[in-house]
């Protein structure tokens, strides 16, 4: 029986206070008070972060590489940072890359049973041009029926967000993809707000990096934005940098969305330590701390979940706890998957996120 204690412990929808934690078999058997008099081994313990949106490690981008190494890259990376969980992207490329890219995370997967990776985000192909931001205009696609179907083939039960500009599909073709257990995501698209409404009619309840690539709130015209913003059961990730968000948007949509807004990196690459990146004609490079290409799009975040929570707290004034709980339960929730991570509770796994009251350093501990 491991044992683990910590001053404070968020749960993932509670705040407990001088905890300590048992452990058998890698996964949580009870939690307890801790006696005020003892020292503790960790400030604050959550369970661990999990990104929904991330593209590349310290050096390797998945979409191109394509190999075990980025995976394992982008893996790594997170852990050190303190996320425990991460959907890779898999962007706008051509068909038989999304293919190879779901046979290399497969094969990676049935080799890492335990591995922080939960599946793949499929960034495209099939978005709206006029929201592509710094998606390769070459491979941006209108929905081809074959090629989805073939995708559903290939790798169904590994695409856990499908991001899509829902105004180029059809009904069926939406049902379809849905049906296959795969959670829908609105993004790179400009869809109005009537249109926005109708895909959220038919079961959408995710959008991509709220505000970016996507029809902003206008008062004639309220868009992508203004639509999510009233749609109470639609989740809100978004990328907290100041950079792609301004931080009053980001307090605004916190006000709009209190309870479904959760944090994502949507990072290039992790650590800052990539300055220039070229794939294709994909191109970027680091300045002031974030990744812009050579048309000045923004091409991907620099930061990591926990830098997200930082800036939610410092910048956007939220409180820690609903600040863990973005990067922990909700995401969690938004995917259906609540039921097995986001939470600390009797059952769940002990992988753990563990920082200090100032939020200065964050670790991963992993005990499964």
């Amino acid at each position: 029986m491991i044992q683990l204690s910590a001053r404070r412990v968020f749960t993932g929808e509670k705040l407990l206070e001088n905890k300590r934690v048992f452990i058998d078999q890698g996964k949580i058997v009870q939690i307890v008070d801790e006696p005020l008099g003892n020292a503790f081994q960790y400030d604050c313990l959550a369970p661990a972060f999990f990104d929904t949106h991330i593209n590349g490690g310290e050096q390797h981008y998945f979409t191109q590489a394509i190999d075990a190494r980025a995976l394992d890259d982008i893996e790594t990376a997170s852990r050190h940072t303190g996320t425990g969980y991460v959907l890779p992207a898999l962007i706008t490329s051509s068909h038989e890359n999304i293919l190879k890219g779901l046979d290399v995370l497969r094969e990676y997967k049935s080799q890492r049973p335990n591995s922080a990776i939960l599946g793949l985000h499929l960034e495209g192909p099939y978005l709206n041009p006029k929201k592509r931001g710094a998606h390769l205009l070459k491979y941006v696609r209108k929905p081809n029926d074959r090629e989805i179907d073939e995708i559903l083939e290939r790798g169904a039960d590994l695409i856990k967000i499908w991001t899509v500009a829902a105004e180029l599909f059809s009904e069926s073709q939406i049902q379809k993809i849905q049906k296959s257990g795969i959670q829908l995501s609105l993004g790179h698209s400009d869809a109005t707000f009537e249109e926005a409404n109708q895909a959220f009619g038919l079961g959408i309840r995710l959008v991509t990096h709220l505000y970016n690539a996507m029809s902003g709130l206008h008062h004639r015209k309220p868009g992508i934005v203004g639509a999510t913003f009233l749609n109470e059961e639609v989740w809100a990730p978004i990328i907290p940098d100041g950079k792609h968000v301004h931080y009053g948007a980001v307090k605004a949509a916190f006000q709009a969305k209190p309870n479904r807004l959760f944090i994502i990196s949507d990072a290039l690459f992790l650590g800052r330590t990539k300055q220039n990146f070229q794939w294709e004609e994909f191109d970027a490079q680091l300045i002031d701390g974030e990744y812009v290409n050579s048309e000045g799009n923004l091409a991907g975040s620099a930061i990591s979940v926990f830098e997200g929570l930082k800036n939610m707290v410092s910048e956007v004034n939220v409180p820690l706890k609903t600040a863990v709980e973005m990067a922990t339960s909700r995401p969690a929730e938004a995917l259906g998957l609540g039921a097995a991570i986001g939470y600390m509770a009797p059952g769940f796994p002990a992988r753990f996120s563990a920082f200090d009251e100032e939020l200065k350093a964050c670790e991963l501990i992993d005990l499964t």
